[in-house]
């Protein structure tokens, strides 16, 4: 049976909650949150691939300092971390998969450092405060496009090997060249 035609996918929540878990160890802007939703996007399906990663942060940000008002743009950037992985439902290539989490870092980089310029006064609401802003951003994105790569590679690898071993109702079934 190919991922195409059943929407249970035992494995792929599995692996997301391990994600989860691992979030709450996890210091330094240094999570697997945003694979996690690039990840949910590509092998989970309709409303599932977007409820599963909301409700792993809801259920999660308490635990590490709560919500601010920036809140609903950060859960809006890991909204459109999923539909990105939608683009990578038919494939396991490492290219387009590294691809994803790039674009997924970058947006996540800009829509964050807006909410932060917003709901913060620590920068002048000038252009000279948004790139000061931005600016101090840049160290947290390498650590975010870090982990967003490394993280990917984990949960789309473990996916790839384990749905040929053990769960092969969730294989991603190859392309025709």
């Amino acid at each position: 049976m190919s991922m195409h035609k059943s929407s249970a996918r035992p494995l792929a929540m599995g692996l997301l909650v391990l994600g989860a878990l691992i979030r709450v160890t996890q210091q330094l802007n240094f999570a697997p949150v945003g694979a996690m939703s690039l990840f949910a996007g590509a092998r989970l399906r309709g409303w599932k691939a977007y409820a599963l990663p909301l409700a792993l942060m809801a259920i999660t940000d308490p635990l590490l300092g709560g919500y601010s008002r920036a809140t609903p743009l950060v859960y809006l950037s890991f909204m459109i971390s999923v539909w990105i992985g939608t683009r990578l439902r038919s494939t396991e290539s490492p290219l387009a998969i590294g691809a994803g989490a790039l674009a997924g870092s970058i947006q996540f980089f800009l829509i964050t450092n807006f909410a932060w310029l917003g709901a913060s006064n620590m920068y002048p609401h000038t252009l000279s405060g948004v790139l000061a802003c931005y600016s101090a951003g840049v160290p947290f994105f390498a650590r975010t496009l870090a982990s967003d790569l490394l993280y990917s590679g984990l949960l789309f690898g473990l996916h790839a090997w384990l749905s040929r071993a053990v769960a092969r109702g969730e294989r991603v079934a190859a392309q025709a060249a």
